[in-house]
């Protein structure tokens, strides 16, 4: 009877202390999920703060913060709202290429031609060049390509230099885009066969003596623009003749004419302006040409616009890097002729030439719906942003930001192509010196009145996070909107759930 006493105290005993233990450890979990609830709270309240800015008082904003561990929202406001994504628009862009075409995918650009008589070192009848909108592709791929066609043992073109963008649609620029954007680097006009950037610097220095006329100058030298210089050398005095200088090319009524007007003070700073041409197609055939009597080739013919034909015979062709290494060329420093090439291309490559704009974002719509959007809920028109007809909301890129950072055929290349916060592209020198510099990664959207930023980052505990920021209908500069992203940012990347130390 004892003996089974102390067996049910014993055991009563037991239960108590298992009970203990059991209550010690479930109010030890609560102090902590209560710890991370309070330090949670208290990132919100100050990225409430944060927005309280003055230079979004009369704008709209929205944001959306997840955690890609737990799939938890950190933080939303207005996460649904429509916004212009602005360069936001590149995220969609390069995610459809790298899902559809994959990061090896390369452009190539060819030299072809009716027949190549070797004995002769001629090619008999027209010389072919035929694009595939490698956006890269510039003098020295094109001196290459030249290097090639004589080592080949060719140095006579008896016919025309046929240029052929078929590859493309002839829409040379984004719909939505303003006309008094154009005449710049940022808006160059779209092309299959695109050399340089589309663009031409033009540098205009000041002559030795009062009177003479400036000196202008191209980049590359080129008879393909023509200049029109009425401008003269000063002296520092004449306020109205150097207020009046300027560099433009005609764009009212398009043309390859850059016209140089006004005066310049004699011993002043040279100035300098990149614009684009009108014609790329016929820019790039000219400075092939320009190249090819550079390296003793006998050309007489013509440039025209026209079709290859299926019986030209390779004489020499350029391939470019892989499109994962191209990624960084469009969205770290945010090229906006990259992205619409590469959203054609897509369009090209998926349903066949010629790659129109439509028809690549019906595949970035496609790639959307894979990652859980209604594309029927965005409105979409152009690669780059540069269009303000563009309308998506921070949900929306979270989403589609999560979808790339669960597909690890192409996370990596999409993940290295954004800017680094303190460190390159287009964030280089934000958030230096502060928790976010050398680990977020993020692409920004600028147009005026409208501010983006969107991509990821890890917390100071490793905690990885994805995030969208869109910020617009502000008037001024930028400046106090970015500080505004950078401060979330830097919350972002330093906030921890753990308990702190400071009592």
């Amino acid at each position: 009877m004892k003996r089974a006493m102390k067996k049910n105290h014993l055991s009563s005993c037991l239960v108590a202390i298992a009970a203990l233990t059991f209550s010690c450890a479930a109010t030890q979990q609560i102090e902590k999920n209560d710890v991370g609830s309070q330090t949670l709270a208290q990132l919100r309240q100050r990225i409430d703060q944060a927005l309280m800015d003055s230079s979004l008082s009369q704008s709209s904003a929205g944001l959306k913060i997840v955690s890609l561990e737990t799939g938890e929202v950190l933080y939303q406001k207005n996460p649904t709202l429509l916004f212009h994504p602005a360069s936001n628009m590149k995220l969609l862009t390069t995610a459809a290429a790298l899902n559809r075409l994959g990061p090896s995918f390369r452009f190539e650009t060819t030299l072809t031609a009716d027949s190549v008589a070797t004995g002769d070192s001629s090619v008999v009848g027209n010389l072919y060049f035929k694009g595939s909108a490698d956006p890269e592709l510039d003098d020295e791929s094109l001196r290459q390509m030249v290097v090639r066609m004589r080592a080949a043992g060719i140095s006579h073109v008896t016919g025309d230099l046929v240029c052929d963008a078929s590859y493309l649609d002839t829409l040379r620029l984004g719909v939505g885009w303003m006309w008094d954007d154009t005449n710049g680097n940022d808006w160059a006009p779209i092309s299959a066969l695109s050399t340089n950037h589309n663009t031409i610097s033009i540098t205009v220095s000041p002559a030795d003596t009062l009177g003479e006329k400036l000196d202008v100058r191209l980049q590359p030298p080129t008879d393909f623009m023509k200049i029109d210089n009425a401008a003269t050398t000063v002296d520092s005095s004449d306020t109205v003749a150097i207020g009046n200088f300027s560099i433009e090319r005609d764009w009212q009524l398009p043309r390859d004419i850059v016209r140089v007007r006004g005066g310049l003070a004699i011993h002043s700073a040279q100035r300098s302006k990149v614009t684009d041409v009108v014609d790329p197609t016929l820019y790039a055939g000219t400075r092939l040409v320009e190249i090819m009597r550079r390296q003793g080739v006998d050309f007489r013919g013509r440039i025209v616009k026209a079709r290859q034909p299926d019986s030209a015979v390779v004489i020499a062709s350029h391939i470019s890097r892989p499109l994962g290494e191209l990624m960084m060329e469009i969205n770290k420093p945010s090229d906006n002729l990259y992205a619409e090439l590469l959203l054609k291309t897509v369009a090209a490559e998926v349903k066949g030439p010629p790659g129109t704009a439509a028809g690549g974002l019906a595949i970035v719509k496609e790639v959307l719906s894979q990652a859980g959007v209604d594309s029927n809920e965005v409105y979409l028109v152009d690669g780059s942003g540069v269009s303000r007809y563009n309308l998506i909301s921070p949900a929306h890129i979270v989403k589609l930001l999560i979808a790339m950072h669960n597909d690890f055929r192409i996370q990596a290349e999409f993940k290295a192509s954004l800017p680094i916060a303190g460190r390159d592209g287009t964030l280089k020198n934000r958030m230096q010196n502060t928790p976010a510099a050398g680990k977020l990664r993020a692409k920004t959207g600028s147009l005026r009145g409208v501010s983006a930023l969107s991509g990821y980052t890890t917390t100071a505990d490793g905690e990885p996070i994805v995030f969208s920021m869109m910020m617009q209908h502000f008037v001024g500069a930028a400046t106090p909107v970015r500080t505004v992203q950078d401060q979330i940012g830097v919350l972002i990347s330093s906030f921890s759930r753990r308990p702190s130390d400071k009592p």
